[in-house]
């Protein structure tokens, strides 16, 4: 249904250095997402989404997404963004307060794209 409106693709980076820096600390952990988003900061608008970014509902969301030609979305780990890559982003937002698995994170995410993409071409899903 979201491809009637925009093109949405899903890349799950994951790699050996995030999985073991997840055992080991918060700092290694989140070098290790540094290590791997950062290089991926060059085309579109980045949005880092962190349990410290802004709140907003759904409305909200659509309307911040809008005039977006790319746009691209990065969840971190259980200990989250170290500031250096926040800094680097154009955004930051929350999903909620509550720490998500990767993929509850990526399908939360998926579902409210679709909705945004639904209010914006008035379409009845989002209510």
């Amino acid at each position: 249904m979201s491809s009637r409106y925009a093109t949405v693709e899903v890349h799950s980076i994951f790699n050996k250095q995030i999985g073991k820096a997840q055992t080991i600390g918060e700092k290694e952990s989140q070098q290790s997402y540094n290590d791997v988003f950062i290089p991926k900061l060059a085309n579109g608008y980045n949005i880092a989404l962190d349990v410290l970014g802004t709140r907003m509902d759904s409305f909200r969301f659509s309307t911040f997404i809008q005039d977006k030609m790319t746009v691209n979305f990065f969840i971190g780990g259980a200990y989250g963004f170290d500031r250096e890559f926040l800094k680097k982003c154009d955004k930051t937002i929350s999903l909620s307060e509550l720490t998500y698995a990767h993929k509850i994170a990526n399908i939360v995410l998926c579902e409210q794209i679709f909705r945004s993409l639904c209010i914006l071409n008035n379409h009845p899903y989002h209510k």
